[in-house]
């Protein structure tokens, strides 16, 4: 007969998986300010500019295009560069080092 799942051990762990993956992602945020020079201006002007980025995705779907493709271009000359600045973890979280 097989051993009954410890159901309950499998969600602390998908928990914590959870945990883990919000941090990364928000080191990654942080790594992406500083990649990107906007470390240097204030918080509260950081979040105005998102939040009206935030506004203008909503009803403009061809600013989102052109921002991907900005993006990717800031990405790919920073990888021409030899990597970005922050800790050297690439889009997956492994570290380059």
């Amino acid at each position: 007969m097989r051993r009954p799942r410890d159901i309950d051990a499998e969600l602390k762990a998908l928990q914590e998986k959870t945990r883990q993956l919000k941090a990364q992602k928000t080191l990654q945020l942080g790594e992406l300010v500083e990649a990107t020079g906007a470390d240097t201006l204030s918080i509260e002007a950081l979040a105005g500019v998102l939040l009206a980025a935030v506004e203008q995705a909503d009803g403009k779907p061809e600013a989102v295009a052109r921002w991907t493709e900005r993006g990717t271009a800031f990405f790919q000359a920073c990888a021409k560069k030899g990597g970005r600045k922050g800790t050297g973890n690439d889009q997956n979280g492994a570290s380059g080092a």
